[in-house]
Order: structure tokens, then C-alpha cells, then sequence
């Protein structure tokens, strides 16, 4: 069944749709943006120039990491301009280094869900959750469980940056498209004393689970994935050592280990992207 274009302001309140100021006199008229945006009309060289302007007026690579997070929530295709327009400058704000910061701190900085939050709470229903992101042809998740965040140790829920950057590297320098892949938290809870006293913190509040327990649960987690996107590659991403390794050998034949993406899924255009990831700062 083909999707009906969204309009007016839903249109503009679509990330990967929205153009912004780009839409053309023409669009603007059949898709009712007429009065919704200014009357100048951008190509997308002179959007990418404002944007860097607005990049140059922040002080603090955390800023412009939260600036680049907004606009990936707005503007999917400046946002990835913006990222290729200098990889070397922008690749490191959105992942490593400065994406550890802004794990750290990710309940004070919220501002929009992305991905898939999947709580030990609601188990025996990740199939069903599986099913309410909106894309039915993924191809590409990356998971994390938070525990062992770059060399910044248990950042429980506040690690879905991990998924979240990493992806983007993904589809900047690999040419992934977006809408195939998928950003996933498994929130087991988290060791971590002062996420738990925080108020701020968006994850679960209770220390995490059992080994078993969570063997368990990412068994439930990978047969949804293997129901809901059959065939689709997941990625375990920054999980604590011992996890890591018992899980590499419980999936070997089924799931690609981490840190083998770049060489093993994306087996056209990917060359770029692995020597962009191979440039960037070790993660610890």
C-alpha cells in the first residue's frame, strides 16, 4: 500500500521528508505550505551554509552536538549534509569523543525520543513493541544495554546515544538509508548510584538483572527481530565485557559480533565509511 505525503505542517514536522526553506514555489503550493514557511527559497548549499553558520556560533562541541541532534530530528537531509560537508570536524561530535558527554548527560539534554526503548518491564512483549516503529523494512539495529558506555562504564538508559551515533556514521559515510535501520536501548537497569539518585534519569530505576535474566531477554529480543524485520543485521554495541563475550558465542552463527559491521554488512559503498570510522578516536 503506498503512503500518502504527508502535508502543511505534518510535512514540515516530518525529519525525513522536510526540506524547510527548500521546497520550491511549486511544492509549496500542491503540498499546502503556502504561509508556512518564509518566502525565500533555499537550495540545499545555501542551507548548509546557514548551518554552519549557526555550528561556528556555538562554543562547546556539546553544544553543537546538540544542535546537530535537533537538526537530525527536523531535517534529515541537511543534517547528513552538514555531517559530509566535513566528516573530520563533524564525525567526532556525533559519535566519539563528544558522544560520551552527551551520554552522560542524556536525561538532562532529552528532547525528542529516537529508536527503541525495550524495559525489562515489558517482557514476553518485545514483538509487539518491535511493531510499533514505524518502518517495517529494517535492516540494520544496533543494540546496546548501556553497561559499558566507551570507557565512561555504565550509563544505563542514557547510552542510547551509542545506537544513535553510531548509526548516523552509518548512513553519513556508508550511504545506509535511514529509514533501514534502527536504534535500540535494551534498559536492564543500571549499577550506577548516581543515575539512580538522579531525578533526571529517563532509564529504569533498580539495579540490573542476572545474567540468566538477561540471557533471556535479548533471547526474546533477537526471535522479535528475526519475526517483525527477518533478516535484518543487529549489532551488540558497547555491552559489558563478560555480556559481550556469552552473548557472541550464543549468536555466533545468527548475529554479527560487534565492531565487524563496517567490513562484513554494507558490502557496496562502504569503503568511505570504514576509513572514516577507522580515523575516528578509539572508543576504550
Amino acid at each position: 500500500m503506498r503512503m500518502r505525503t504527508p502535508r502543511g505542517t505534518d510535512l514540515l514536522h516530518d525529519p525525513r521528508r522536510n526540506k524547510s526553506t527548500a521546497f520550491n514555489e511549486k511544492e509549496r503550493e500542491a503540498l499546502g505550505l503556502l504561509g508556512l514557511l518564509p518566502e525565500g527559497i533555499d537550495d540545499l548549499d545555501t542551507q548548509l551554509r546557514r548551518a554552519l553558520a549557526q555550528l561556528d556560533g556555538k562554543t562547546t562541541d556539546l553544544e553543537r552536538y546538540i544542535y546537530l541532534s535537533q537538526l537530525q530530528d527536523t531535517d534529515e537531509t541537511l543534517f547528513y549534509r552538514v555531517l559530509m560537508s566535513d566528516p573530520a570536524r563533524f564525525m567526532p561530535i556525533v559519535y566519539t569523543p563528544t558522544v560520551g558527554e552527551a551520554c552522560q548527560k542524556f536525561g538532562h539534554l532529552f528532547r525528542r525520543p529516537r529508536g527503541l526503548y525495550l524495559s525489562i518491564k515489558r517482557k514476553s512483549r518485545l514483538r509487539e513493541i518491535l511493531r510499533n516503529w514505524p518502518e517495517r523494512d529494517v535492516r540494520c539495529i544496533v543494540v546496546t544495554s548501556g553497561e559499558r558506555i566507551l570507557g565512561l562504564g555504565d550509563l544505563g538508559a542514557n547510552g542510547m546515544g551509542i545506537p544513535i551515533g553510531k548509526l548516523a556514521l552509518y548512513t553519513a559515510a556508508g550511504g545506509v538509508p535511514p529509514q533501514y535501520t534502527l536504534p535500540v536501548l535494551i534498559d536492564a537497569g543500571t549499577n550506577n548510584e548516581t543515575l539512580l539518585s538522579d531525578p533526571l534519569y529517563l532509564g529504569l530505576k533498580q539495579n540490573r538483572i542476572s545474567a540468566d535474566e538477561l540471557d533471556e531477554f535479548v533471547d526474546e529480543f533477537v526471535a522479535g527481530v528475526e519475526s517483525v524485520f527477518p533478516g535484518a543485521l543487529i549489532q551488540f554495541e558497547d555491552w559489558a565485557g563478560a555480556d559481550a563475550i556469552r552473548l557472541l558465542e550464543r549468536y555466533r552463527d545468527r548475529v554479527d559480533p560487534s565492531k565487524i559491521i563496517a567490513r562484513s554488512v554494507w558490502r557496496k559503498g562502504m569503503e568511505t565509511a570504514e576509513d572514516l570510522l577507522t580515523d575516528l578516536p578509539d572508543e576504550g
